[in-house]
């Protein structure tokens, strides 16, 4: 760690996390839009797809869940407290 920087809490870490894995499934359709092969705009949009169901929204769920039973981790909230602005990805709330 570098002097003076502060370590991520679980949930900074949570929604760093998810911002990352909603960027990737963003790019991939992207990547769909960007190609005229038949076969790879496919496999761009099942990929994606399948980022989006079998692994963000089930994390969400549990950073959700991780809220409501640690508040500190609430980060998009703490940050509005201490009047800083969160990073765009941050959500408000994801639906359960």
């Amino acid at each position: 760690m570098i002097w003076g920087e502060q370590a991520m809490t679980v949930g900074q870490k949570l929604h760093q996390c998810l911002a990352q894995l909603e960027g990737a499934a963003a790019d991939l359709k992207t990547f769909c839009l960007d190609t005229q092969d038949q076969t790879a705009q496919k496999l761009y949009a099942q990929l994606s797809e399948t980022l989006q169901n079998q692994i963000i929204n089930p994390l969400k769920s549990r950073v959700n869940y991780v809220e409501s039973e640690e508040p500190q981790y609430k980060v998009y909230q703490q940050a509005m407290q201490q009047g800083e602005m969160p990073q765009p990805h941050q959500p408000e709330q994801y639906d359960r």
